[in-house]
């Protein structure tokens, strides 16, 4: 028998050990990350990317998706760090308020003390994680692993030296993104516009 999951059959693993990591650090050029999504932003993503789906299945899929989100006050949780290309902020996902709601619900997210947000400007142009999107993953006693995802697959990478090499690339992004003070702003004036269209 097939065990059933509420993920897609290539993220199962990578949101088990989610659950279970001390640090969680990625890198999105298009979207809002799964665990940052407000229920509304991520309908509008499942339905726009899986629109042959029915009502039921994208119910059942955002609330797999939500079920992933975690209480960033509770000491428990990970620590994230994430670095969002510019142009996830810039990029209407369904309507403004959905956007604006987002970008808020972001800016509320920062504040807790257990998320650094970084925005990777357009102006930085090419940079170490241009080719591609990950998820970096701690924990308190196993190794590190990384996780990279392309349309409809991904992969779980455990190998030492592959993971260190994610790492870097990650490490050299974040040090070309805007401090994490500084996208406060311009995610709260995303927010503003998205709100007045």
């Amino acid at each position: 028998m097939v065990a059933r999951t509420r993920h897609a059959a290539h993220f199962a693993r990578a949101a088990e050990l989610e659950a279970q990591a001390e640090t969680i650090s990625q890198y999105a050029p298009t979207l809002v990350p799964g665990l940052l999504q407000t229920a509304d932003y991520a309908r509008a993503v499942i339905r726009t990317g899986q629109p042959f789906s029915s009502a039921a299945e994208v119910d059942e899929k955002v609330a797999a998706r939500l079920g992933r989100v975690r209480d960033l006050n509770n000491p428990t949780t990970p620590q994230l760090w994430m670095i969002l290309h510019e142009a996830v902020l810039r990029t209407p996902v369904c309507g403004g308020l959905v956007m604006a709601n987002q970008l808020r619900h972001l800016t509320a997210l920062a504040g807790t003390g257990k998320l650094l947000l970084q925005v990777m400007p357009f102006s930085a142009g090419a940079h170490a994680m241009a080719e591609g999107s990950v998820i970096l993953m701690t924990f308190a006693e196993d190794p590190p692993v990384a996780y990279v995802e392309s349309l409809h697959s991904g992969q779980l990478l455990d190998d030492p030296a592959i993971v260190a090499r994610c790492q870097r690339s990650y490490d050299v992004a974040r040090a070309v993104a805007l401090s994490p003070t500084a996208p406060m702003g311009l995610i709260e004036s995303a927010a503003e516009e998205y709100a007045h269209e």
